[in-house]
Formats: structure tokens, C-alpha cells, sequence
């Protein structure tokens, strides 16, 4: 029997609300520190604890959607993220919004492992990268336009409106998840237990390919999120524009994400995935060797921030949603499993280095753009030893 196919825009939309719900806040950082009266690496801490989330709780949605369903575990999370989101809106210190926003990402990260296990259960493998890779590129989207809408609320309306803004986009979400997502995994069942779970994880990991796509895929997303946790500082403390400008400039980063994405798409089946990886990881690359330079040469300013990180945004449309699919498709009956570990890898290394680098950056102006760099040569040289032994 076949499996009932969840419509494009519900997949987009459950995956859209935890990157959604991480970029809207980026730009209001700055002010954060300054209305708490904290260090900015505590004020980081509402970002790398978010990443920290994230990252944990695949590791559980992945393993147990393999027993359970997609579903129930997509629904519930949805209901925590939507809870969480009211609680940030109200928090009356920081310690009780980083709090919140470790909750949200616990909820949110349900969307983000689950899509992509859904999609993998109603495609085969060449067919599923490609349409992993359109996914991203409706969803980036979200995050495209988070940091502008950021912003601009950040200046009319303070940041406790973005979580008020999440919370009604997330009640949103979840209604009609319940009402119109089926259930995409048939052959569920086993062992929920912490041995069975780990049991997974010692069969993936143990597969030469795995790891490869997954430390490919980790210091990838490295290279954006130490972006992401050195670049409010760069644009706002440093060059003294506001966090407005910082959400229009990221526009051309969001940009460069989903050209890649497109082109993942488009040309997936017919290049394949190892190749386009190989093809991401090389543009990625050029993206973190231009920004180091910049720095280093005197030339910061906003586009020299913000081009360089579009190709190496570009280069991360590419090798994303291959990389992905190539780590869920080694064990057909880990795909949630495999989807979890890889994604768990991806934010964990992303929030050391996002939260390293907003730890760094007062007596080490610099850290973003060498983390950057040094991401981007881990991750080709990562992926090309790989294709060499393969």
C-alpha cells in the first residue's frame, strides 16, 4: 500500500518555523545585552542554547519516529514550540528567556528531522535529494526574511514581538498539522528503549558513509552559524549600522542559500549527490577565504561581510540537502535515526561555533571570519577524502 504524501507547503511549513524562530531574533542581540545589562556572550546564550535544542532533541525524534510515527512526535512538538514562544514573550529576565528559547528550539526541532524523514519515506534516493533540496529552497524563505522582519519589529516594537509573532505562526502550524498531515512511516515499531536508540547509532556510525556526510555536514553548517554568531556584532558594534540594515543585508545571503538549493534541485539527478557536494564544499570554501581576506586586509564593511557569506551560502544549498539525504539513505530502517544523528551533528558544531565565536569577538575582532575559513577547508577536505576511498 502506498503512503498517504503530505502536501509541499504543510513540509515547508513545519520545517520553516525552527530556523524561522532562530533568525528573527539575530539582529535584536545587541539590544538584548543592553536592556539585561549581560555580557554579549551571555546574551549569545539565547542563540547557542536555541542550537544546543535543537540538536539534542533530534537525536530523540529521529530514533523514536522510527517506532512511533512522524506524526505524533511532529504534533507534540509543535505544541511545545507554541508554548515556549508565549513564555519568551513574557520573560521577565534573561535567564528565564534563555530558558524559553531552549524550549522552543526543543519544539521546533520536530519540524526540521521529520520532513526530512517524511520525504525519504515516499521517495528513493536520487528522487529524495532533489526534493529535499526544493523544500529548503521554499523554506529559506522563512529565514530569509526573519532577520528584516526582525528588524524592523526590533525598532518599532521591541523583541518581546517576535515571540508573540512566533507564537501565532506556530499555532497556525500546528492546526493544520493536525488537521491535514498523515502519517508517512508504516513499518514502525521496535524497541524505544535508550539501548535500542543507541543500538542505532552504533549501526549508523559504525558505516564508513555516514560519517563521512555527517562531519561534511557539520562543518558546513559551521561556517554559517559562526556567521550567524559573529555577524550582529560586526555590523552593529563595529561598522554601527542598525539591525535593520543587518536584516536587509542578509537578504543576499538567504539568496545565495536558495540558489543553491535550486540548483540542488534541478540538477541532483543527473550530476549526483557526491558530486554536487564536492561542487558545494568548493564554493563554500571561496565564500570563507574572501571573507577572511577582507578582515584581514582592512576592506570590512557591509558588503564585504555579506557577499563572500552569500557564496559561501550558495555552496551550502549544494551540500546540504545531498549531504542529508546521503546520511539518511544509508539504512533504510534508521531514516528518522539517521536524519536525527546527522541533523544533531550539524546544530551541535554549529552552536560551538557560534557560541565560541560570540565568546571570542571583544578581544578577538576577527573569530568569525578564521572560524569561517577554517570550516569551510574541514568540511572539503572532509568530503574529498571520502570520494577518494569510495
Amino acid at each position: 500500500m502506498t503512503s498517504p504524501r503530505p502536501s509541499f507547503a504543510i513540509l515547508v511549513a513545519i520545517s520553516a518555523i525552527g530556523p524561522l524562530a532562530l533568525n528573527i531574533f539575530i539582529p535584536s542581540m545587541p539590544g538584548l545585552q543592553r536592556e539585561f545589562a549581560v555580557s554579549y556572550g551571555t546574551a549569545q546564550l539565547t542563540l547557542t542554547l536555541y542550537l544546543i535544542g535543537m540538536a539534542a532533541c533530534q537525536l530523540i525524534y529521529g530514533p523514536l519516529s522510527d517506532r512511533l510515527g512522524r506524526r505524533p512526535l511532529l504534533i507534540g512538538g509543535m505544541a511545545v514550540f507554541v508554548v515556549a514562544s508565549v513564555l519568551a514573550a513574557l520573560a521577565p529576565t534573561i535567564g528565564l528567556l534563555i530558558a524559553a528559547r531552549l524550549f522552543q528550539a526543543l519544539g521546533g526541532a520536530a519540524g526540521i528531522v521529520l520532513a526530512r524523514a517524511m520525504v525519504r519515506d515516499l521517495y528513493d534516493r536520487a528522487k529524495a535529494a532533489s526534493v529535499i533540496s526544493y523544500i529548503t529552497m521554499a523554506f529559506v524563505v522563512a529565514p530569509m526574511v526573519a532577520p528584516a522582519m526582525g528588524g524592523v519589529i526590533d525598532r518599532y516594537a521591541a523583541w518581546r514581538a517576535d515571540f508573540w509573532l512566533l507564537s501565532a505562526i506556530g499555532a497556525i502550524v500546528l492546526a493544520f498539522a493536525w488537521f491535514h498531515l498523515p502519517e508517512t512511516h508504516e513499518q514502525r515499531g521496535g524497541s524505544t528503549s535508550a539501548t535500542g536508540l543507541l543500538d542505532a547509532a552504533g549501526r549508523l556510525f559504525a558505516t564508513a558513509a555516514f560519517r563521512s556526510y555527517t562531519l561534511t555536514l557539520a562543518f558546513t553548517s559551521a561556517v554559517f552559524f559562526a556567521f550567524l554568531g559573529g555577524a550582529p556584532h560586526i555590523m552593529v558594534d563595529v561598522l554601527k549600522r542598525t539591525p535593520m540594515e543587518y536584516g536587509l543585508w542578509f537578504f543576499l545571503v538567504s539568496f545565495g542559500y536558495m540558489l543553491g538549493n535550486y540548483s540542488s534541485g534541478r540538477f541532483t539527478e543527473r550530476t549526483g549527490i557526491d558530486r554536487m557536494m564536492l561542487y558545494g564544499c568548493a564554493i563554500t570554501l571561496g565564500g570563507g577565504l574572501l571573507s577572511l581576506a577582507a578582515a584581514v586586509s582592512g576592506l570590512l564593511s557591509p558588503a564585504t561581510l555579506f557577499l563572500p557569506m552569500a557564496l559561501a551560502a550558495l555552496g551550502n544549498g549544494l551540500t546540504i540537502p545531498n549531504g542529508t539525504t546521503g546520511a539518511i539513505s544509508v539504512d533504510q530502517r534508521l531514516t528518522g535515526s539517521a536524519a536525527g544523528w546527522a541533523g544533531f551533528a550539524q546544530m551541535a558544531c554549529g552552536a560551538a561555533a557560534s557560541q565560541l565565536v560570540g565568546s571570542l569577538q571583544n578581544g578577538f575582532p576577527l573569530a568569525v571570519f578564521w572560524f569561517m575559513a577554517v570550516a569551510s577547508v574541514l568540511a572539503i577536505l572532509t568530503h574529498w577524502h571520502a570520494m577518494a576511498r569510495a
